[in-house]
């Protein structure tokens, strides 16, 4: 069964995003050099249950906070989302060493990402 495995966290101002769950929360978050975008890695702990993210420059309007489904296969399940109902607003791209990615919205506007992620 596919899993929520990453969040990320829309903001305008990820430095500033990043310094607030940091002085919040504790979490251990640092610039990801590799990326096109701007992007910080967030690892929210180490001990019991939870995902770690990621902060990013908000590059639209509606993005605030996202899920990410795993899935074994992309093209599979964004028929899933399109037959059920769902809307793409990101088509599939790949993130180097992370996996293919896309964003989707839901039939009640909520957004969502799934990932199938590069083999290991």
């Amino acid at each position: 069964m596919p899993r929520v495995v990453h969040f990320e966290i829309a903001a305008d101002d990820p430095e500033r995003a990043s310094a607030f769950y940091r002085d919040v929360f504790g979490w251990d978050i640092k610039k990801w050099e590799g990326g096109a975008v701007e992007y910080w890695l967030v690892m929210t702990g180490e001990e019991g249950p939870g995902i770690n993210g990621g902060i990013m420059k908000r590059m639209d309007p509606e993005l605030t906070t996202i899920n990410f489904v795993a899935v074994e296969s992309y093209d599979q399940y964004r028929d899933k989302v399109l037959a059920s109902g769902g809307t793409e607003m990101k088509p599939k791209m790949n993130v180097p060493g992370v996996g293919d990615i896309g964003y989707y919205r839901d039939t009640e506007g909520n957004i969502f990402g799934i990932i199938q992620p590069e083999p290991m």
